[in-house]
């Protein structure tokens, strides 16, 4: 067959992608029709005046998609396809939806980064991380690129129970640990192996959206048991279905509410008297600048059913996917027949897993945890105090004890979100508030924001927050 499909497209496609795309079209628009022959890879290249590569590739993703196939010692035909697909309306728009953008346009530059939860990774220690993942991969690299132990590495389980005893309080044997690539995963299948313990999860308000949603999406119904940043309504939550309850008691997200420690014990007997669940995320556990860290409610009841959840991101980089969680004896063999079930594999590199692990034996974790603790201190008192003096009379800070934002609350009739867009193309970033909330906020006089200080430069910090003042003077 005498076929040369026509390559328009977008110029930043790869060629292999505009060439799908054209065949395709030309497929659902009639042009090629079933048990039509294509040109061999070789023949349409050379007619294209392309390399082979791309011609092959772009088949190969026809073929698999059903549109076309490959019959042996006669070529590629098309194959016939439902009456449906003659509707379809495929034009550029079909892959320019995909985002093929270089990597550098693909967002925004920001002069005042802003951003709720970026690292600073000019300290990372990058020189001890590179020695240890080369030895890694020198030394283990033939055992660690197969299938691992789908719970973790064992050797990085006993380092995290021995590190989580010290700086959290947290007690437990290293088989109660389960690592994996992120925490969305994590809680998925934690929300699976409980499936028949309650029929609804209960969460603050506000709260980090990621664990009440991934029980949501396995069929849980929410029960906010909290008001609007006040703490847990014992009366509340038992008169709800839930026996699982989700708190961050060392730093509720985004205002930062600490548990205060009667709090905490009524929680834990709310849980032994009903036999429930409490999910305890401790994301920014590290991260307290004002006195010592605040234990985590696990160490307080051990035999409680706390399931203690945390993770390196925040802390050292989320480029490493390795997040954790620690479940209590009761759920262990539950969670490993799930996992045995579902055929889970570990999600979380095994080489970055063996690294982290000598990276923590040799003592570079905890030095890096006290060395951003102090960088970070310096730079949320430095956003503290430009804050209160630049919104002095209008504006509270607030959440200036821990993690890596805070939140400034603001009277002004104004939206959040109109506010946000307002300094966006100025080159600052911030993010609103009121999303987090179950209740919506945005109707009433005070407005809040969240400002982070985490990925932006000590020194720009002041400049940044004067200009803040300054674009968002006319709706003070």
């Amino acid at each position: 067959m005498l076929y040369t499909p026509n390559l328009q497209s977008p110029s930043n496609l790869p060629v292999y992608i505009a060439l799908y795309e054209a065949i395709k079209r030309d497929i659902v628009g009639g042009k090629l029709r079933p048990s039509d022959r294509l040109p061999s890879i070789r023949a349409l290249a050379k007619n294209l005046s392309i390399s082979t590569t791309p011609v092959e590739t772009a088949y190969q993703q026809l073929i698999a998609e059903g549109f076309m196939e490959s019959r042996p010692r006669r070529g590629f035909y098309i194959t016939q396809l439902p009456d449906s697909y003659g509707k379809l309306a495929l034009n550029d728009s079909t892959f320019s939806s995909l985002n093929f953008i270089p990597p550098e346009d693909a967002a925004p530059v920001y002069s005042y980064d802003f951003h709720m939860s970026k690292n600073d990774f000019i300290s990372f220690p990058l020189r001890a991380w590179r020695r240890l993942l080369n030895h890694t991969l020198l030394e283990e690299y033939k055992e660690l690129l197969y299938y691992g132990d789908p719970l973790g590495e064992a050797g990085l389980r006993n380092e995290l129970a021995a590190y989580l005893y010290r700086f959290r309080g947290v007690v437990c044997r290293p088989e109660q640990i389960v690592i994996g690539a992120e925490q969305h995963l994590l809680m998925n299948y934690l929300a699976i192996t409980m499936k028949d313990l309650s029929p609804g999860i209960a969460v603050e308000n506000p709260c980090y959206p990621l664990i009440p949603y991934a029980f949501q999406a396995q069929g849980y119904e929410l029960f906010p048991v909290t008001e609007a940043d006040k703490g847990i309504s014992i009366s509340r939550l038992g008169n709800t279905d839930a026996r699982i309850v989700a708190v961050s008691p060392s730093h509720q997200f985004p205002g930062g509410r600490v548990m205060p420690f009667h709090e905490r014990l009524e929680l834990l007997e709310w849980a032994k008297e009903n036999h429930a669940y409490i999910i305890e995320d401790d994301y920014g556990g590290e991260l307290r600048y004002y006195g010592q860290p605040i234990p985590a409610l696990q160490g307080l009841g051990s035999s409680a059913n706390v399931i203690y959840v945390g993770g390196f991101s925040q802390i050292l980089a989320p480029d490493l996917c390795i997040h954790y969680m620690v479940l209590p004896e009761a759920l262990l063999e539950p969670f490993r027949k799930i996992t045995r079930r579902l055929m889970v594999e570990l999600s979380s590199s095994r080489v970055y897993q063996r690294t982290l692990q000598r990276f923590m034996e040799q003592g570079h974790f905890e030095k890096h945890v006290r060395r951003m603790r102090n960088l970070y201190r310096k730079k949320n008192r430095k956003l503290a105090d430009t804050l209160e003096v630049q919104f002095q009379g209008v504006g509270e800070v607030m959440n200036a004890e821990a993690g890596l934002h805070l939140i400034l609350k603001i009277r002004t009739p104004a939206s959040e979100q109109e506010m946000v867009d307002a300094v966006r193309p100025y080159g600052i970033r911030v993010a609103a508030a009121t999303p987090f909330y179950s209740d919506d906020k945005s109707q009433s006089g005070e407005k809040k924001f969240i400002i982070g200080f985490g990925g932006i430069e000590l020194e720009k910090i002041e400049e940044g927050i004067c200009r803040l003042r300054e674009l968002w003077s006319r709706y003070l």
